[in-house]
């Protein structure tokens, strides 16, 4: 990949729905050299598809945080089957190290918050957590691509 692929993704994680002709103008290439890089990089596995973001998917909540979670014995997969069906857990992420999963959670209040942690603790096959509230997000993709 080259400046003119990267400057291309760029653009594109800001509007995927950016046209070609758009896209040429931002890059101030030719509409024939975005079309051959947009199937060069989609051929070679770097753009993977291309997805929309809805409101609110980017609004944050209010409460906002990490679990960290050890599990017990082989019960990974019916942790994540739980997990999936708590609507406040966003991203569940599997992990090496002391930890199995991290989950991301979100909700209203500390009280929800409070609530959803007590939830997942209660999960058979959840040995152990460690929760962190994210106070500030200095960066955030998601965002970078709704605004």
């Amino acid at each position: 990949m080259d400046a003119i692929d990267e400057r291309l993704i760029a653009a594109l994680r800001r509007d995927g729905r950016a046209g070609i002709s758009e896209l040429a103008a931002i890059l101030e290439v030719s509409r024939a050299t975005v079309r051959s890089r947009l199937e060069r990089l989609e051929r070679d596995g770097h753009i993977l598809g291309y997805t929309v973001v809805l409101r609110g998917d980017a609004q944050e909540m209010p409460v906002r945080g990490i679990m960290l979670i050890e599990i017990e014995g082989r019960g990974t997969e019916n942790v994540v089957r739980q997990l999936t069906g708590i609507g406040a857990v966003g991203a569940i992420h599997s992990t090496n190290g002391r930890w199995d999963l991290i989950a991301e959670i979100g909700a209203e209040t500390l009280t929800d918050f409070d609530d959803v942690l007590r939830r997942i603790r209660l999960i058979e096959g959840v040995a152990a957590s460690e929760t962190n509230l994210l106070l500030a997000t200095r960066r955030s993709a998601r965002a970078a691509r709704a605004g």
